[in-house]
């Protein structure tokens, strides 16, 4: 099991109006994300059934559920790619444009890269789409490639690397020119401990500059350590919701590992 850093005093209440998220100070009154009365439907099925909930800014938030509980059927709605049934999914107070005034990081569970380009192509490519200039894009990029020790690998064609190098390299462009909101999407699936406590390294800077994070896992050890609230899905709406600890006091301070296990046994489908 990896041994990951302690989340005690990353969030508490300053005010009504305020709460200190990992050392900043965050306006309540103001979601980054809010989600009302979603309704999804495939044909018959109705995937997600009346949801609403809201992240506020800065905070880090478990979008959790076994698998087919609508987890990225969500996500997809959020950002245009699926339209909803009914209801509405806001980032800030609109529904999400890449040309918006939040910048967004978005690590899906299924990678997708230009796997015959280089790495360093690759990412000044997608620097330059976030905005970036090229050579502030290739700097980043190669002092990136360092830090997660694939500075060598930095002509080499994407294809030509390991599965965790991939991941790697995909979450360097997400997190490239510091996103408003991160969504991370199974971040950790298929990483070493080693490479799992980099990359919770990583998640953990972008807290304490303010980021917004909402992180898709179920690695529950990860999610009680990093996160300030959680979701939990079943049957399209949710099970639970709220902090972490205000949810263990509600289900006689169970682990959320135990809780995931009592919530949903062993269900498994894909949506």
């Amino acid at each position: 099991m990896v041994i990951l850093p302690n989340k005690s005093n990353c969030s508490h209440v300053v005010s009504a109006k305020t709460i200190m998220y990992h050392g900043c100070m965050i306006n309540k009154s103001k979601p980054i994300v809010s989600i009302s009365d979603f309704v999804m439907k495939f044909g018959t099925t109705t995937v997600i059934d009346s949801l609403s909930f809201e992240i506020q800014k800065g905070e880090t938030f478990g979008l959790l559920g076994s698998n087919g509980s609508g987890k990225t059927t969500i996500i997809r709605a959020l950002l245009g790619i699926y339209s909803p049934t009914s209801g509405s999914l806001l980032v800030g107070d609109k529904p999400f444009s890449v040309d918006g005034a939040i910048k967004l990081g978005y690590l899906p569970e299924e990678r997708g890269l230009y796997k015959k380009e280089k790495v360093i192509d690759a990412m000044v490519y997608f620097g330059q789409l976030k905005g970036m200039q090229k050579s502030e894009a290739r700097q980043w990029s190669l002092d990136y490639l360092e830090r997660v020790e694939l500075g060598d690998k930095a002509k080499t064609s994407i294809d030509k690397l390991s599965g965790g190098q991939q991941q790697k390299v995909q979450l360097g462009v997400t997190v490239m020119n510091n996103p408003d909101l991160l969504i991370l999407d199974e971040p950790t699936k298929g990483f070493d401990p080693v490479n799992r406590r980099l990359l919770m390294d990583i998640i953990e800077e972008h807290q304490r500059k303010g980021t917004t994070v909402i992180f898709v896992s179920h690695h529950m050890e990860e999610v009680e350590r990093l996160c300030d609230r959680v979701i939990l899905l079943k049957d399209g709406n949710k099970a639970a919701y709220g902090s972490i600890e205000a949810i263990r006091k509600e289900y006689d301070n169970k682990t959320l590992d135990e809780l995931f296990i009592e919530i949903y046994g062993h269900k498994e489908s894909d949506v």
